[in-house]
């Protein structure tokens, strides 16, 4: 302590620039294996967001595939996912810039496969069995007939929706066969290995696909369509998540029968639990193309684990052995079995978002691509506290927590740091403890940092997760206010200079911690929702009738919409607040947050409002992602009354004194 130099708390020198922080949101999604190759998806803010395959071999290391006039994403069910598949060296992709898939063949350019038209594809499978590409469509042709884009409301005052379907693609021709179709959703086609059958997932609104889904298997005729479909698990109350085929003819999955969601095998009309544990083997798929265990040829699967928010890595044997494999990461995902090797997505509080191979023999792990590499000392680097802190109702939540950290600083002895709270979107989704820059950038300049796991949040079991049903606005709220006060309350943070921020459906719930509650001195939402009724009337259809669970049936429930909307209720806002807004969005659209900023000046509440053309529902240019963390940086400077030590541009702050 004596060689550090003693700096008011937010104001202290640090190396994690905010380019560091802008380079570490490199996304890197999907690994695939073909043979020797394996292959993976960037998405590269420095690329504009831009989406690249990327393949990886022994011999030549990592290589772009995707040409830099392409990118390789999907806007299927608006978040995507699944937007590639490849066989036998050629690729198969959903180029974003017209919706069309293009085939690639090794170390050629792309050629379009599937004609224009009015359609969005997502899931791509192939099948080697009988040569063809499987995926889900999106037909928009209704949509585009109603004379109205994809998010503008009817008659009805609902959105016109588009139409899904399984369907085959010739891989030659390009002809399009339906295969399923007249659910409102469908996911994960899954042909099995001999070509003999179909597995695939399906569901009807109001349901989330963490809700209830339906698993069928069909036999495949002649032609390759489904013959007599069969229910094999799901229905009411049970979501059944990735299907996929085993070596000896079973169907495995995963269920949340348990109430977690577990490990299942289906063999001929009977279904047995795997390794049955009080722990999730799967996420809510938000996406398409999710994958969290991987099947060997000798019927070994290597799955994620999730306890209480933390990821572990088993293998579970036919026999039924299962152990843990050693791998130092809290964060698993998106793990491929081929052969004895096992592809994995992999980050830990020390170690940033990587693809790792895994030898199943002998046990042994590499790194093959970083994320980002950090070239800073560790000792600037904030390890989480694991926090598990009383609620309302007289239940607990989970949160991690950043202590400022900085080899060279100190606060003054008789001050404590200003608290950021992070609150993430979903509102299923999980804060994970991994090393993100994003968030180092704040506890390396003498911030703590909490990042919130409220009652809703996946990975701690249906039951936490649902509690959030009817609650929302109302619950997650109170887990942010009581996360923040159990830190102030043991003294690590300034109870008053605490600030809320988080997107999307994060940004809802700071919008309602500041327009109906007064713990925290400021906020800043990031695409936040403000008016949950526009969200239930004018967003995208996969989470259309989402409010029907978060809140309750639409119009029946409308009295209470307006009741947990911060845009009825602005003369609530007295704290200064951030608004960063994509004018692309089309989940939660710009008027939203015009609506909120409107509010703010009218009543001269301080604040600023950023909106950033060309980004939809997430900021992917890394000009803009580095302008919202300057931004905000800047604005919780302002407002609490500190200098930064860094020169960033500057930030207007209108109606602050």
């Amino acid at each position: 302590m004596a060689d550090r130099k003693v700096l008011p708390y937010g104001s202290w020198p640090s190396p994690i620039s905010v380019d560091m922080a802008v380079s570490s949101a490199l996304a890197m999604r999907e690994p695939r294996f073909d043979g020797h190759d394996l292959y993976w998806t960037e998405g590269r803010p420095q690329e504009r967001g831009r989406q690249v395959i990327v393949r990886w071999n022994e011999r030549d290391g990592a290589v772009d595939v995707t040409p830099p006039d392409f990118n390789a994403r999907t806007m299927a069910h608006e978040y995507g996912g699944g937007q590639y598949a490849v066989a036998d060296g050629t690729v198969y992709f959903a180029n974003l810039p017209d919706g069309r898939i293009y085939r690639q063949p090794r170390d050629a350019a792309p050629v379009a496969l599937t004609a224009a038209g009015p359609y969005r594809y997502g899931d791509l499978t192939y099948d080697r069995a009988r040569n063809r590409l499987l995926c889900v469509r999106e037909d928009m042709a209704r949509v585009l007939a109603a004379g109205a884009d994809a998010h503008t409301a009817g008659a009805d005052g609902r959105v016109p929706e588009p139409e899904d379907a399984l369907v085959a693609i010739d891989p030659a021709s390009g002809a399009t066969t339906v295969l399923a179709q007249g659910y409102d959703f469908y996911n994960t086609p899954r042909p099995s290995p001999d070509g003999s059958r179909l597995a695939w997932l399906s569901w009807r609104h109001p349901n989330m696909p963490w809700d209830s889904t339906e698993l069928w298997v069909a036999q495949l005729d002649a032609a390759g369509l489904p013959v007599d479909p069969q229910l094999v698990a799901g229905g009411p109350d049970e979501s059944v998540i990735q299907p996929e085929w085993a070596p000896d003819g079973s169907l495995v999955f995963t269920s949340d029968r348990s109430a977690w969601w577990n490990l299942y095998r289906w063999n001929e009309g009977a279904v047995q639990p795997i390794a049955p544990m009080e722990a999730e083997f799967c996420g809510p798929p938000w996406v398409f193309g999710l994958s969290w265990y991987g099947i060997a040829d000798d019927g070994t699967i290597v799955a994620m684990v999730r306890r209480a928010g933390t990821d572990e890595l088993w293998r579970l044997t036919v026999s039924g052995a299962a152990t843990r494999l050693d791998v130092p990461f809290a964060n698993i995902g998106q793990v491929q079995v081929s052969g004895r090797r096992v592809a994995f997505e992999a980050a830990g509080p020390s170690e940033p978002l990587s693809v790792a191979l895994l030898d199943l023999d002998s046990g042994e792990w590499r790194i093959l691509r970083q994320s980002f590499e950090l070239s800073v000392d560790p000792a600037y680097v904030s390890v989480p506290e694991e926090i598990t802190f009383p609620t309302s109702d007289g239940d607990v939540a989970h949160a991690w927590y950043y202590p400022p950290t900085n080899p060279e600083a100190a606060g003054p002895p008789d001050a404590r740091p200003p608290l950021v709270l992070f609150n993430h979107g979903g509102p299923t989704s999980l804060s994970p403890a991994t090393l993100d820059l994003g968030k180092q950038f704040f506890t390396s300049r003498g911030f703590a940092v909490v990042d919130v796991n409220y009652r809703g949040s996946n990975g701690y079991g249906r039951e936490y997760m649902r509690k959030l049903y009817g609650t929302w606005g109302i619950y997650d709220v109170a887990d942010c206010i009581n996360a923040a006060r159990y830190l102030a309350q043991r003294g690590d943070v300034d109870p008053a200079r605490m600030a809320i921020r988080g997107g999307s459906a994060g940004g809802y719930t700071a919008l309602c911690a500041l327009a109906f509650h007064d713990v925290f001195a400021a906020g800043a939402s990031y695409f936040g929702v403000g008016d949950i009724e526009a969200l239930a009337l004018e967003t995208h259809k996969f989470e259309s009738r989402y409010m029907d669970q978060l809140v309750g049936p639409y119009p029946e429930a409308v009295a209470l919409y307006h009741e947990r909307s911060p845009i009825y209720h602005v003369d609530g806002f007295t704290k200064p607040l951030l608004v960063l807004q994509g004018r692309d969005d089309m989940v939660v659209r710009e008027p939203q947050s015009e609506q909120i900023v409107a509010a703010l000046k009218e009543r001269r509440i301080p604040h600023a409002y950023l909106a950033f053309e060309g980004e939809g529902h997430g900021f992917r240019q890394a000009a803009n992602i580095r302008r919202s963390l300057e931004a905000e940086a800047s604005f919780y400077a302002q407002v609490f009354d500190f200098t930064l030590a860094d020169d960033f541009a500057p930030l207007k702050v209108e109606f602050l004194a």
